[in-house]
């Protein structure tokens, strides 16, 4: 098993080597767009939506709004359709590509709540009953990169970790990574993503963009160790543009003037990053 999470750890170290590289020259040339989950991984689910439809929507709308009005940058889609793209394949597509940025849309949700429904009477004491309501508060658009984190900021680590599990020949794929396995978390958590700082900006400029430009509640910017991010040797980002678990931004998210917001706002947030970062 260390012998394994050793093989597992080899490219994070390969990609640390490439830091100097890296840093003369760097230019968004190439960005891959991930719509998240996809065939059968519908990811959550809202009243009447699903989050790999609409984060398909987004993404497809998101690099033509690229191609459109940022021509000379490359767009290169995880996914067009509704497929099933591993977390490994995902990475190695924008690896492959020698891609410049990583873009994952997602939608976030919110379990359901448990809720005293009633009493029952035994033996003269009051005994409540309990049952599950939607959690139709919680909104907000937050947006991960890749690093450390705290016992207490796993939950959506795991749940996106979690696809892993389903995949096919998965332990092959991921050189003995279990996703259920509290280890594989401390062992990530020692490696700091060699583009971490790149990918903190990108992440603070969409979450400004939401806030002041969509008027939308800004939840932050957090590090977790998302094994799609982990994998990708580029600035990367996952970016949870809303709560299908909650009414009006389900409708939000799945309107046309909701998507163009969204899209805008990632577009314009990348925009201002490249004009930052790029070495002349």
């Amino acid at each position: 098993m260390i012998f394994k999470r050793n093989i597992f750890l080899l490219p994070l170290l390969f990609l640390f080597c490439t830091l100097s590289s890296f840093a003369q020259g760097y230019k968004v040339k190439r960005i891959v767009i991930d719509a998240g989950h996809g065939g059968n991984k519908p990811g959550a689910s809202g009243s009447f939506s699903k989050e790999k439809n609409v984060a398909l929507q987004v993404a497809l709308k998101l690099g033509r709004k690229f191609q459109r009005d940022m021509p000379g940058v490359q767009i290169i889609y995880t996914r067009k359709t509704d497929i099933d793209v591993s977390l490994y394949r995902r990475a190695e597509i924008a690896n492959n590509a020698k891609a410049d940025l990583f873009i994952s849309i997602h939608c976030n949700s919110m379990p359901d709540r448990r809720v005293v429904t009633g009493h029952t009477v035994r033996k003269g004491k009051r005994i409540p009953r309990y049952g599950y309501v939607k959690n139709k508060v919680t909104r907000g658009t937050e947006t991960f990169v890749a690093g450390s984190h705290r016992l207490n900021e796993q939950d959506l680590a795991i749940r996106e970790n979690a696809d892993a599990a389903l995949e096919k020949d998965y332990k092959k794929n991921y050189n003995g990574y279990d996703p259920k396995d509290p280890e594989t978390f401390i062992i990530l958590s020692l490696f700091k993503n060699l583009y971490r700082d790149k990918s903190l900006r990108l992440a603070r400029l969409m979450q400004n963009n939401y806030t002041k430009k969509n008027k939308r509640l800004n939840r932050g910017v957090k590090e977790q160790g998302i094994l799609v991010l982990q994998r990708c040797g580029m600035p990367a980002v996952l970016t949870e543009i809303g709560f299908i678990s909650h009414p009006s931004e389900e409708s939000y998210m799945n309107s046309a003037s909701g998507q163009n917001e969204i899209v805008s706002a990632i577009f314009d947030s990348v925009k201002t990053y490249k004009k930052e970062t790029e070495v002349k």
